[in-house]
């Protein structure tokens, strides 16, 4: 007798060759069997049979995801309290500090990008709306980390790692929660380069009344225009304001 729960492999394996088709942008039969050490074959009735359902085009010899998941991804962000209250804040943080803004949540121990934006002249990493990066690389996150205990805290790292996106990344899980406890004392959290080299980021806490996991919203911009003086005088005022806004409003929608 086992105490295992029914799962289905066959749906977890089609998730597993939809996320290697999207990190490898498209590939061959071959080149997905290859990176994935699978059989050829076996590579081979995956994607043809997404693309039986549409969820996989070939073009050039080569399988790549279809918009189909676009439409399943829109209908759910558009479905999300947070992203319909807190969109056209965000868009308005943005002008007036000048730099890309961000609003997110956490999901299953990551980092979610629920919406973001940049104003002409801004930074630009190619960082896709809907995103999923390690809690502790980005400012978003770590104020995230920051609602939970240490022990949840712990987990996670235990759980996804600690890994380095570049040598300015936390890899520690006690330099973590000495971080962390510096987060909560000063009510905000801050990026230096961790996940980006040359890139800045400070983030808050949002407190809304969606029955939502916790959010944050963040600004981001070159290391050099976020001096100590601009994030205590404009950056945290705007981004107070701005939460206070979506806040506010999350009470009457």
């Amino acid at each position: 007798m086992t105490n295992k729960p029914n799962r289905i492999k066959a749906v977890k394996n089609v998730f597993e060759i939809v996320e290697n088709v999207g990190e490898l942008d498209g590939c061959g039969v071959r080149e997905l069997a290859d990176h994935m050490d699978i059989p050829k074959s076996t590579a081979h009735i995956y994607l043809k049979t997404l693309e039986d359902a549409g969820y996989a085009v070939k073009q050039n010899g080569e399988y790549q995801l279809s918009l189909r998941f676009l439409r399943v991804g829109g209908q759910i962000r558009h479905n999300n309290n947070l992203y319909q209250v807190g969109r056209n804040e965000i868009d308005d943080l943005a002008l007036a500090t000048g730099e890309v803004a961000t609003i997110g949540c956490e999901e299953d121990g990551y980092r979610v990008m629920l919406y973001r934006t940049e104003p002409t002249g801004a930074i630009f990493n190619n960082a896709p709306t809907g995103e999923y990066t390690r809690m502790h690389w980005t400012a978003l996150g770590k104020a995230l980390l920051s609602q939970k205990s240490n022990e949840e805290i712990t987990e996670i790292a235990d759980s996804h790692g600690l890994p380095r996106a570049t040598e300015h990344t936390i890899s520690n899980c006690d330099a973590l929660l000495d971080e962390i406890e510096t987060i909560r004392s000063q009510g905000y959290a801050v990026e230096a380069e961790e996940r980006v080299k040359g890139v800045k980021s400070v983030a808050i806490l949002l407190e809304s009344d969606f029955e939502t996991p916790d959010a944050a919203i963040s600004v981001a911009g070159p290391k050099h225009d976020y001096t100590p003086e601009r994030i205590q005088e404009e950056l945290l005022p705007a981004l107070q304001n701005t939460a206070n806004v979506v806040e506010l409003k999350s009470k009457h929608y």
